[in-house]
């Protein structure tokens, strides 16, 4: 009996001893596998560094070397912010003319697009009526006019009576103003252009009934064309009469320079914003009335301004600070240096404090930096800044 349990006492041994030995070739076996994958990995680590280290020239070298990176040396330059605004193409001369009197539209003299001088008929009704009406009037004055020349004489003559003479004349003056009015009428019947332009709109066909206040016929001068655009109110003091703007014409993709010509004092109630007038230059294009401008307003101006780029100012909370690099014994680092900025516009911005003019700023590279590491100039001359 204790030979049987002495057996099975030795073989229980032997096979947790067993096992333990093929869990510990297996654990060596898995660590041999992850210590292989790392150095596969380190090996792509190291290419991959060595291809990055060749098209990157501000790549960080981990053998304790400089970082390196590139530098720029700080200048003072003219800083302009500007704003933009959205306009239209306005005229002072753009009427839609409308008819003054009923009648059908007997012939239309001209065609959209067509130049017209000032008084030229545009739009002529069928006045028949108004010209018959006219003949018999004068007719009736020419009457009107002997009756009262032969009632005139008598009455000089002291021969019949004073209502005589005075019925006379009312007549032949009741005669006149009625001419007179059918002369006015007439002269409406043809619609004339108000001023030198050109025929914009032509609504009118020949043939149909025109009535008072139907448009016919839209005239536009395009030599009385400016720029309206609104602006928020917060710029109310930031622009003046003489102000340059620059335009830009989305449709023809066309930029000019200009002047502001009026500033509204007027805030609108709807929108919080005041008008702005802008005088259109001569243009080797052409432009419509209600075209779409965008405008550029100079609202803030700097004659001698220390600018950086945007992107290299980083920020730590409250605090924005950029590197530049100086040197410190033997060697060029990084400095941290936190910096007071201004108005940023079209990828620089104004430094007002914490930097100096010749100050060299680290502008490729910043982000693997950090205070006190040092750094080497991937370019040998050293950028000077040339910000606009």
């Amino acid at each position: 009996m204790r030979n049987t349990a002495f057996y099975y006492l030795a073989m229980i041994t032997l096979f947790f001893t067993a096992c333990s030995k093929e869990g510990l070739e297996a654990k060596k076996e898995e660590l041999q596998s992850y210590k292989d994958e790392v150095r596969e990995l380190n090996s792509k680590i190291k290419e991959l560094e060595t291809e990055i280290a060749a098209l990157d020239s501000t790549s960080v070298n981990d053998e304790g070397k400089a970082v390196l990176v590139n530098t720029r040396v700080v200048k003072t330059t003219d800083f302009k912010h500007k704003i933009e605004a959205r306009g239209s193409v306005e005229s002072r001369r753009n009427v839609m003319l409308t008819s003054e009197t009923a009648g059908t539209i007997e012939s239309v003299k001209v065609r959209e697009g067509q130049q017209v001088r000032a008084g030229q008929t545009l739009i002529v009704l069928d006045a028949d009526i108004l010209r018959n009406n006219i003949a018999e009037l004068k007719t009736s004055l020419e009457l009107a006019k002997v009756v009262y020349e032969r009632q005139s004489n008598l009455w000089d003559k002291k021969i019949g009576t004073e209502i005589q003479y005075l019925e006379a004349k009312n007549n032949k003056e009741a005669v006149e103003r009625r001419l007179a009015t059918a002369y006015s009428q007439l002269d409406q019947a043809v619609v004339k252009a108000p001023f030198a332009g050109v025929i914009d709109e032509l609504p009118a066909r020949e043939g149909e009934m025109a009535q008072p206040g139907v448009n016919l016929v839209r005239v536009v001068s395009p030599e009385m064309m400016y720029i309206d655009a609104d602006v928020s109110e917060r710029y109310i003091s930031d622009f003046k009469v003489g102000d340059e703007v620059e335009l830009y014409f989305p449709v023809q993709e066309k930029k000019v320079s200009s002047k502001i010509s009026a500033v509204s004092e007027v805030i609108k109630s709807d929108n919080r914003t005041f008008s702005i007038e802008v005088k259109l230059p001569k243009l080797d294009f052409s432009v419509k009335p209600n075209q779409v401008v965008i405008l550029q307003l100079t609202d803030y101006e700097v004659d001698s301004a220390l600018v950086v780029p945007t992107e290299i100012i980083l920020s730590d909370g409250d605090n924005n600070f950029l590197y530049i690099a100086e040197n410190k014994g033997d060697k060029t680092v990084a400095k941290k240096t936190e910096v007071k900025v201004g108005e940023s516009y079209d990828g620089v911005t104004e430094v007002k404090e914490g930097l100096r003019q010749n100050d060299i700023i680290v502008i490729e590279g910043y982000r693997s930096l950090s205070d006190g590491v040092a750094v080497k100039s991937a370019d040998k001359s050293t950028k000077t800044a040339q910000l606009n």
